[in-house]
């Protein structure tokens, strides 16, 4: 299985962000895939798994929103609930005060341990962590060097150099056009904010 790494927003003791694994998020199969595969491996005709699967969510949507739980092979469906506001006294809530809030899906204890039994180790994907690159100052001085090799740089272009989420990269920049020694400066064209190297007026 292939997993990617993430920070945590709470710090370990050499102050930089703990992390969680996940599994890397462009490993991923559709519906048409599986009805593929079982129509090439398991015995059943083209389009069969589409449609039992149609049924079945069509089924499960009128059974839920009557408040049934649906216990499957795979698990058990069920509906959740809110109220809206702060309540309580039960004499006061009413109809009007609860709402649907989605469903809930506990696995069964079968289904997870078939999917244990399947698993033949971990893969870590290549990458960087999160934004941990910003801690890097070497990694962000180059980076920031080769995305403003005609003369000065955007927020997508330093993207491209760092791998940075688009609001993490805008800060980096935003925080190099502070201060009272800016090695930046902005200026905006059209819709897009253009970051100069920064020349004090003699």
């Amino acid at each position: 299985m292939k997993f990617e790494l993430h920070p945590r927003p709470t710090l370990g003791e050499d102050g930089k962000p703990l992390l969680y694994a996940r599994p890397a998020k462009d490993n991923k199969r559709t519906m048409q895939e599986v009805d593929d595969f079982c129509a090439e491996n398991r015995g059943l005709r083209r389009g069969e798994m589409t449609r039992v699967f149609n049924c079945f969510i069509d089924v499960c949507c009128e059974w839920l929103a009557e408040g049934c739980r649906i216990e499957t092979p795979l698990g058990v469906f069920s509906p959740k609930l809110r109220i809206l506001g702060d309540h309580t006294d039960p004499q006061r809530v009413t109809a009007h005060d609860v709402r649907f809030a989605g469903i809930d899906f506990t696995p069964a204890k079968r289904f997870v341990n078939d999917v244990t039994l399947e698993l033949k180790g971990m893969r870590k994907e290549a990458g960087p962590v999160g934004n941990s690159q910003l801690h890097d100052e070497a990694f962000m001085e180059r980076a920031l060097k080769r995305s403003m090799a005609n003369g000065f740089t955007t927020v997508k272009l330093l993207q491209s150099y760092t791998g940075l989420h688009y609001y993490s990269a805008k800060n980096y920049l935003d925080h190099l056009c502070e201060g009272e020694q800016p090695r930046l400066r902005r200026e905006k064209y059209g819709t897009t904010m253009h970051y100069f190297p920064f020349r004090p007026s003699k």
